[in-house]
């Protein structure tokens, strides 16, 4: 489940959308943070190729995953609009670090295909 936001209450509850990025199967970056002990747990084994599927009112979209990153949280470069439909998950790094963790693990992705 995603909501909209990405503040404390949202995440808490689910991943949040990034208020003022894209919509699935649009052009631009669809943006959707997520705790890494929670909600995106999974992140960690993800790998480039892997397929995302996201599924809104619209549709279910597929996205193919492009390259992953570990970033600074002031490095917000991948939130930034992208001229084609993609997808941009952002959780904190390490996976395994207590408290609040030092830095971001993001992966990109490219829609393949609406169904």
């Amino acid at each position: 489940m995603v909501t909209e936001g990405t503040d404390d209450q949202v995440l808490r509850l689910g991943a949040g959308h990034l208020a003022g990025s894209g919509f699935p199967g649009k052009a631009g970056n669809v943006v959707i943070a997520g705790h890494r002990d929670t909600f995106f747990r999974s992140l960690r084994n993800v790998r480039v190729g892997d397929e995302i599927e996201l599924t809104s009112p619209d549709g279910t979209y597929h996205y193919q995953v492009k390259w992953t990153r570990v970033v600074s949280p002031t490095d917000t470069q991948a939130l930034d609009a992208t001229p084609t439909p993609a997808l941009t998950l952002v959780t904190c790094y390490p996976f395994s670090y207590i408290g609040s963790a030092p830095e971001r693990f993001v992966v990109r992705a490219s829609l393949t295909a609406p169904q």
